[in-house]
């Protein structure tokens, strides 16, 4: 019976009616040792009809990647066959069941939301994760990503963890905390356990439980076994201390061979009663001997597998055997794991046995290592291979094996950690090769930090290290330092140029075309600060003939070809950028590459952004933040909600725009400036500028014109709104030096379209007698299928400067072709902004209200890439795969979106001229 927990059931009662529903929802109920986590779920459990599958993790297997989630799924692997491929050979990958290519957690977690989804059927599944504390790290990466994602599948995910901000960090879920029992609740609690009880005893239990039930039911056990004066006052000791004496007292009166095998149990912890008996034997120690310890209710025996009652009683049998005994537990079990498929345990038993260097456990921890590696366990591979290095004599080696260590944590995320293994192998390093990838390890960790100088300084000194030795490890150096310099200003962008271009690299070196484009897009001799009508323009490199020349030379490294695809946006290469970033976005989502989509998506959301296209960018970027939120990625965070405060600013959502800019510019980290700060800049200025109030806007994008703003695409981008914005304040002087800048930008970039924006700016600055040629021949540049925003807000300054000529007919005919757009394009404060010009002029024509770009507007972000994706026949598990949901959300978003359309089937779809275009 459960007391005092009324509250709490309510609560997972309606997650649990939620599930039936087919609505999913996840919860992490949280408290001390003792409280009654276990208690609860156990509770629950048997009080569902619902189908259950459970888990735990396991204290002592953080350095078995995927330990905790293959327990966890083991009843529904039956199921793998119905994943889509790739899903199903991660899966199968990541718990050894065959050998696959490496997937990284994330792709994982979605292949263990479809594999819940499959297991649940029709009918609603309850998934309980006991212990979440200790979960390896790759399991608890898989199954938070899994649970960010449900929504429809009609799961209910219940997580049971330690209350400690360092155990099971999940940020965004929600939580239930069980607090003390209240003290008539401890008192029943205590009646119904301790039998017959002095008045003094039960006094001295309930002040030393406080409200703990774990404490109310073994203290009174602990004080049936002291002797007189063992009395220990209340709150002499921790809670979790006393309770561990109370069952050193227990397991103190177990016989010797009962003790041998609970100290292998706890030396092990996973359970395989085979193997603890294999072990035993050696001490021995035989099933018989296990009696005691049930009879005890210490140890609970079924299906093969022994666990101990509470974790507690774990440490207890663990603190109290002498470092010999425990030494031989640890021999016993490696030679009892001695099958192929236990060489991780045995590895890490070995370990655990020596007692100083150990050359046979270092080699086998390494190999321990390398397949954790193989399956993304980079943590565990790190611990591998730290532990490794503290068995190894020999000095080269070990600082071999503390690089290894150094990289995996940093792979992991880990960066304290990394940085701590980076330290201590410096003082063996002496290899420049060595030392500059101990230095990249650092400037990684100072990097996502947010220590951007340290960063930048850390990579420059590694590449200079491998210069002439290895050119292209030090280039790859520097390509990443151009990310630190992007933070930092122009000047150190340029000057890593420099180093780079000063590299002998060879032609044939797979780095060498990126490195080519990057130093002709940034010419390392050239004067930012003066005007270059002096002297010619350097050549444009195309990005198109790099992705052909990359691909022909063998380079398959992403993060190169991305580098060079934010570079071509800096060049106004908007097109090729786009298909590109879309292209690598695809073979992300078919090879399971959920991490690096945040990445890829941003420049395919800049791209849509800058070609008007605000409803495809909407759902680019909305679906990326969710993709950074789920995966803890801080930096896409804030560009992402600096992108969609962007479209809140264009559209004159002033509410929205202020709380997406708020939202990015929370996402600094260090001293750092926050990633999305130009974005928000941008955002915020033409909010402004839309609603009509050119010196706020004015003020905000002069920001973007100075360090270390000003080399930003978007910087660049925003010079046409900045002239708009000085030219209506009447300070048109404060334009003319952004405008010199991006006039020669737009020389170089060559675009059209970047030629209308120079025009405009000129025709806005221009006397009155030359300025309608200008404006002529800005509308004549801008293309007529791309860019209509920038196309309509020519057409409306050209209709007020009409209307200020008095020309009021040629001013009504343009400012109802600019309103007629601004109304397509749904962005309200443009379209308020020429309706007021129409009023002005007079005339009973003027449009009435917005009129959003047909159904595109009716559907969510969401909603408007899954019915994209069926309009072009793809099934739901299809839709799901690419878009890393389970196939029962899309379906629930597919038949939310029907009515929308006026449809009733997905036949339909594909007759909706809007669907039929290319995906967003």
């Amino acid at each position: 019976m459960l007391y005092g927990r009324d509250s709490e059931l309510t609560t997972i009662e309606q997650l649990l009616a939620d599930a039936e529903k087919g609505r999913s929802g996840v919860l992490v109920v949280r408290g001390e040792p003792g409280i009654g986590k276990t208690a609860l779920l156990d509770h629950v459990i048997a009080g569902t009809n619902l189908r259950t599958i459970r888990g735990t993790g396991v204290e002592y297997e953080a350095e078995l990647p995927y330990a905790g989630l293959s327990l966890l799924l083991r009843p529904a692997l039956g199921h793998l066959d119905r994943l889509p491929d790739p899903q199903r050979q991660a899966l199968e990958a990541a718990f050894g069941l065959a050998v696959g290519e490496r997937s990284e957690p994330m792709f994982v977690g979605l292949a263990v939301l479809s594999l819940l989804s499959e297991y649940a059927g029709d009918g609603p599944l309850l998934c309980v994760v006991d212990d979440a504390q200790w979960l390896d790290r790759a399991s608890n990466d898989a199954l938070v990503f899994a649970a960010r994602r449900l929504y429809a599948e009609g799961i209910a995910l219940i997580f049971a963890a330690r209350d400690d901000r360092h155990a099971f960090s999940v940020p965004g879920l929600p939580e239930l905390r069980l607090s003390a029992l209240r003290a008539e609740h401890a008192s029943a609690l205590l009646a119904g356990q301790a039998g017959e009880l002095s008045a003094t005893a039960r006094y001295r239990v309930l002040a030393e439980a406080q409200g703990n039930p774990l404490a109310l039911i073994e203290l009174p056990v602990a004080l049936a076994g002291e002797r007189p004066g063992d009395t220990l006052r209340p709150g002499a000791l921790p809670l979790t201390s006393r309770l561990q004496i109370a069952f050193h007292g227990q397991v103190t009166r177990l016989d010797e061979r009962t003790g041998m095998l609970l100290l292998l149990a706890a030396s092990d912890d996973s359970g395989e009663l085979g193997i603890l008996l294999r072990a035993g034997a050696e001490f021995g120690a035989g099933p018989t001997d296990l009696a005691a310890a049930e009879e005890a209710s210490l140890i609970v025996v079924d299906d093969d597998r022994l666990r101990f009652r509470h974790p507690l009683i774990r440490a207890a049998v663990q603190q109290r055997a002498p470092i010999d005994r425990r030494l031989a537990a640890h021999r016993a079990l490696a030679a009892a794991f001695d099958a192929p498929d236990h060489a991780d345990r045995r590895a890490w038993h070995l370990a655990a046995a020596a007692t100083g260097v150990d050359e046979p456990a270092a080699a086998a921890l390494e190999s321990t290592g390398e397949r954790a590696r193989e399956r993304s366990g980079h943590l565990a591979a790190a611990l591998a291979y730290e532990k490794a290095a503290r068995l190894t004599e020999d000095v080269e080696a070990r600082t071999r094996r503390l690089v290894l260590a150094a990289e995996a944590a940093s792979e992991a995320g880990e960066l304290d950690r990394a940085r701590t293994f980076a330290e201590r192998a410096q003082a063996g390093a002496t290899d420049d090769a060595i030392r500059a990838r101990l230095l990249h390890v650092r400037a990684l960790s100072d990097f996502w930090q947010g220590a951007f100088a340290g960063a930048h300084e850390l990579l420059h000194r590694g590449a200079e290290l491998t210069a002439v030795t290895h050119p292209e490890r030090a280039a790859r150096m520097l390509l990443q330092a151009m990310h630190t310099a992007w933070y930092l200003g122009e000047e150190q962008v340029r000057s890593t140029v420099r180093v780079l271009d000063a590299l002998n690299l060879p032609a044939t070196a797979s780095v060498t075309p990126v490195a080519d484009f990057i130093i002709a897009a940034f010419p390392p001799n050239e004067d930012t600060e003066h005007p270059e009508s002096q002297r010619p323009d350097p050549e444009r490199p195309d990005l198109g003939d790099l992705v052909r020349v990359a691909h022909r030379t063998g380079n398959d490294e992403l993060r190169d070809l991305l580098l060079a695809c934010g570079v071509g946006l800096t060049l106004g290469q908007d097109v090729h950028a786009h298909d590109i970033a879309a292209m690598f976005a695809t073979e992300s989502r078919l090879h399971g590459g959920i991490g690096r989509l945040p990445t890829i998506l941003f420049f395919v959301a800049e791209a849509e952004v800058f070609e008007s296209r605000h409803t495809d960018a909407l759902a680019t970027a909305s679906e990326a933040l969710r993709i950074a939120q789920d995966s803890g990625q801080q930096q896409w965070i804030s560009q992402f909600e600096s992108v969609l405060a962007y479209l809140a600013g264009v559209s004159g959502d002033e509410e929205a725009a202020h709380r997406h800019a708020d939202a990015a510019l929370a996402g600094g980290v260090g001293s750092a400036m926050p990633a999305g700060a130009p974005w928000s800049a941008w955002a915020l200025g033409l909010l402004d500028l839309g609603l009509g109030r050119p010196e706020s806007a004015l003020n905000r994008l002069e920001r973007l014109t100075r360090e270390p703003m000003r080399h930003h695409i978007c910087a660049t981008r925003s010079t046409p709104d900045l002239v708009e914005a000085a030219v209506r304040f009447g300070a048109p002087e404060r334009a003319h030096e952004p405008l010199a800048r991006f006039e020669r930008w737009a020389r170089r970039a060559d675009q059209r379209w970047a030629d209308a924006l120079v025009l405009r700016c000129h025709a806005l600055l221009a006397g009155d007698d030359t300025a309608e040629e200008l404006w002529l021949a800005a509308l004549a540049r801008h293309e007529s299928e791309r860019r209509p925003l920038e196309r309509a807000r020519t057409g409306l300054l050209y209709g007020e400067w009409l209307r200020r000529m008095r020309r009021k007919t040629d001013a009504r005919d343009r400012l109802r072709i600019a309103l007629e757009e601004f109304d397509r394009l749904d962005v309200r404060s443009w379209a308020d902004r020429a309706r007021t010009e129409l009023g002005a002029i007079g005339g009973s024509a003027t449009p009435q209200g917005p009129r959003p770009a047909g159904v595109l507007a009716l559907l969510t972000p969401q909603e408007l890439q899954i019915t994209r994706l069926a309009a072009q026949g793809l099934s739901n598990r299809d839709i799901a795969a690419q878009l890393f949901l389970s196939p029962r959300t899309v379906g629930h978003h597919l038949y939310k979106a029907y009515p929308k359309l006026g449809i009733v089937s997905r036949t339909e779809l594909s007759a909706i001229p809007e669907l039929a275009g290319r995906p967003g």
